[in-house]
């Protein structure tokens, strides 16, 4: 029992009272004059007297509050076989005192198979101190100083102390650890039975609270964990109400995580099947609760149950779709997804070309003047106008105006130089990173909506992906828009007199002819990259987003495939929207670039178009005098009159213009000649620096965009820039 005798007495080196010594256990010595065989035979005996003491030590010091419940267990188990063995004791000591034939071989005799037991306990024990750094050897493994900052952190937001309990910057060996190290103790021991007995028993009973906890997590979604020795961690300051404002998914990603280091072997190859079971089972609980009854009340106990892999793939198949269920059925997530659809993607655009014709005043005006109240009733009262598809829609209340001072390109541009070719993952700029507002800004190119989503929807659709839907969103708006302002030009060159009419001119009806030309061609281009995003990038990525939920409903009907997990549709919705940016060239810092002086290209020539008309009709030497020119019908030139006296200082300008020399009208006419020729070649060779970058992005990344470059080589023929540029050109 480790006390000192009237012979036997402890080393020098022993020292009762210093902890360390006592859990190594105490070493003896025999005074001098014993035979020599008896003194070998009671030192082999005396290692049972070492380990005893020692155990009974480890025994105190594992049970400490701070060591957790695995590691009490294992020693409620190891308190057992020293219980057993102080009855090994007695009952050896009423031998010696009853039979006389007991001798000290016979006593050795009998302690063989318990000194064998003490033996494999003391080393167990011994790897564990020297795990928790009791021991004098430290720990080869290093501290994970991130796990160590999140748990101070997390203890400090529950008022905590900075280090719990006495074990300062000592990282405790304890939960998952403590069986991991039983478990690989007992495989290196297999070929003992004796061994392996006692270590299958012990690992049993210290996993019963693991597999408690287990169970608890499975089945209920909670975690029952006051020591932090679980597989899965909670951070309890993520809060559900963390969804308005988290642009990174932080609730879902890092509210619950795996502890790499509290990961018994057993769990291994299923710890991931865990963390989702859990995950999913807890939203459900919070959204209505989980149904109990399904569960089963005969759960596996330990790791050596042949039910333990069962029970982990059984729960996480019926959290998978109890969560599923609630998502799709309960919360209507495809009706969600189709509502997305029509406000972000312009599905069914009726509605939103009646709110774009009432809200023009306002989006008209700068940025910082546009009234966001007064477009967001204007909103409301298209989507309940009856007779349009958003009006059926049931979650329209949840559409909201809001108006962005950054321009779109600056926008993307400042995330894909965040986070490179894949946009999103950082949607917030770095801080040391100034903001530059657009200060041209109006309510057209600001304008961009926003969608509430209620969890547990808001998991799917979270503010991640309704940035890539905004994204998206101002991205097909600015087409329509500018579709429209050159829609407007269109309308211009058709109706205006001065336009219309046929000039006694030549040169004049060339540079109109030039004119139509290029406002065709800019047409072409914007209706072609609205159709190919549409119809060629959005549609087709929908219909397979549609379909892999109308699989997942299909598949639960015995076809033998297990079901989609959750993660896997939040995955799939994440991939859908990063497609639809690539193939819409969002993602690519130069494809952007490009697109961008194209579009403002494009938009300055609508911009100018009432411009170039009162130089034309100052270059028209036809519409300078007070007589009708040849060339205009009587009521052409009423009208042309009409609109005469409706600008301010008329007479002014007419008697001014009346006296322009010859000169003077062919100088206004170079002039208007060299403005077209200038705004034709920064358009044609821009597109053409465009089309070689889709030939380029297409080979190499992104196929989809080679019907793009084919459709917008169209808007080039005929130019200089037709076909393949030289590398000079490209490079410029």
């Amino acid at each position: 029992m480790g006390y000192e005798g009237q012979y036997i007495r402890y080393s020098y080196g022993y020292n009762p009272s210093d902890e360390r010594d006592r859990l190594q256990g105490p070493t003896f010595k025999i005074l001098p004059g014993l035979d020599p065989s008896l003194q070998d035979l009671a030192l082999s005996m005396l290692q049972m007297a070492t380990h005893h003491s020692a155990l009974e030590m480890f025994v105190n010091v594992q049970s400490r509050q701070e060591f957790g419940i695995v590691n009490h267990a294992l020693c409620a188990a190891i308190r057992k076989f020293l219980n057993d063995y102080l009855v090994m004791v007695a009952q050896l000591e009423t031998q010696f005192l009853t039979n006389e034939t007991f001798t000290l071989h016979l006593l050795h005799v009998h302690t063989l198979p318990t000194s064998q037991m003490m033996s494999q306990l003391y080393a167990l024990a011994s790897d564990l101190l020297k795990r928790n750094a009791l021991l004098d050897d430290e720990s080869e493994e290093e501290s994970d100083g991130a796990e160590d900052y999140d748990n101070i952190i997390e203890n400090l937001k529950r008022g905590g102390d900075l280090v719990p309990g006495n074990m300062t910057g000592k990282k405790i060996c304890k939960g998952g650890v403590v069986i991991d190290l039983i478990t690989k103790r007992l495989e290196s021991m297999s070929g003992d039975p004796a061994a392996r007995s006692l270590l299958t028993s012990l690992l049993r009973d210290a996993s019963r609270p693991y597999m408690a906890m287990l169970n608890e997590w499975l089945h209920h979604g909670e975690i029952k964990d006051p020591h932090s020795e679980f597989l899965v961690k909670e951070q309890k300051s993520m809060r559900r109400d963390m969804l308005e404002q988290d642009y990174t998914d932080d609730y879902w990603e890092r509210r619950y995580m795996i502890q790499k280091q509290n990961i018994p072997p057993q769990l291994e190859g299923v710890k991931d099947k865990v963390l989702l079971a859990g995950k999913y089972l807890n939203v459900v609980r919070e959204c209505g609760g989980v149904d109990i009854s399904k569960v089963t009340q005969d759960l596996p106990t330990s790791f050596d149950d042949p039910r333990f892999l069962d029970n982990v793939n059984n729960a996480y198949a019926y959290a998978n779709e109890s969560l599923m269920e609630l998502l799709i059925t309960t919360h209507a997530l495809p009706a969600r997804l189709r509502s997305l659809k029509h406000y972000f993607f312009l599905d069914p655009s009726d509605y939103f070309t009646y709110f774009m014709e009432l809200s023009a005043s306002e989006l008209r005006k700068p940025f910082k003047s546009v009234n966001a109240v007064k477009l967001q009733s204007l909103l409301d009262l298209v989507l309940h106008q009856p007779g349009s598809i958003v009006y059926l829609d049931p979650f329209k209340e949840d559409v909201h105006v809001e108006m962005n001072e950054v321009s779109l390109i600056k926008m993307l541009q400042r995330v894909v130089n965040i986070t490179g070719i894949e946009p999103g993952e950082s949607l917030q700029p770095a801080s040391n990173q100034p903001i530059e507002n657009d200060k041209n800004a109006v309510g057209f190119t600001s304008l961009q909506l926003d969608y509430k989503v209620p969890f547990p929807v808001s998991l799917v659709i979270s503010r991640k992906t309704v940035w890539r839907y905004q994204a998206l969103f101002r991205y097909l708006l600015s087409l329509k828009y500018l579709e429209s302002q050159l829609s407007t030009v269109w309308q211009t060159h058709n109706t205006g007199i001065v336009w219309s009419h046929k000039s006694s001119t030549r040169r004049l009806e060339a540079f109109k002819r030039r004119v139509w030309t290029l406002r065709a061609r800019m047409v072409v281009f914007v209706q072609q990259v609205l159709y190919f995003c549409t119809l060629e990038v959005i549609e087709p990525n929908w219909h397979s987003l549609m379909s892999s939920l109308k699989a997942r409903d299909g598949s639960s009907g015995g076809s033998g495939k297990p079901d989609r997990t959750v993660d896997e549709l939040m995955q799939d919705h994440v991939d859908f929207l990063d497609t639809c940016l690539k193939g819409c060239m969002l993602t690519n810092g130069k494809l952007i670039k490009i697109h961008s002086k194209l579009m403002q290209t494009c938009t300055v020539f609508a911009e100018y178009a009432n411009w170039l008309s009162r130089n034309l009709e100052k270059a028209d030497s036809d519409l300078l005098g007070p007589f009708k020119p040849p060339n205009m019908s009587a009521k052409q030139w009423a009208r042309f009159q009409a609109e005469q006296t409706t600008r301010a200082a008329k007479s002014q300008r007419s008697s001014n213009d009346s006296s322009l020399s010859g000169q003077d009208e062919e100088s206004r006419i170079s002039n208007l000649f060299e403005i077209i020729s200038k705004w034709e070649t920064n358009f044609s060779r821009h597109l053409q620096i465009l089309l070689d970058a889709l030939n380029h992005y297409a080979a190499t990344e992104t196929v989809v965009l080679l019907s793009l470059c084919a459709r917008l080589a169209t808007a080039n023929q005929g130019t200089e820039y037709a076909g393949l540029r030289s590398e000079e050109d490209g490079a410029s």
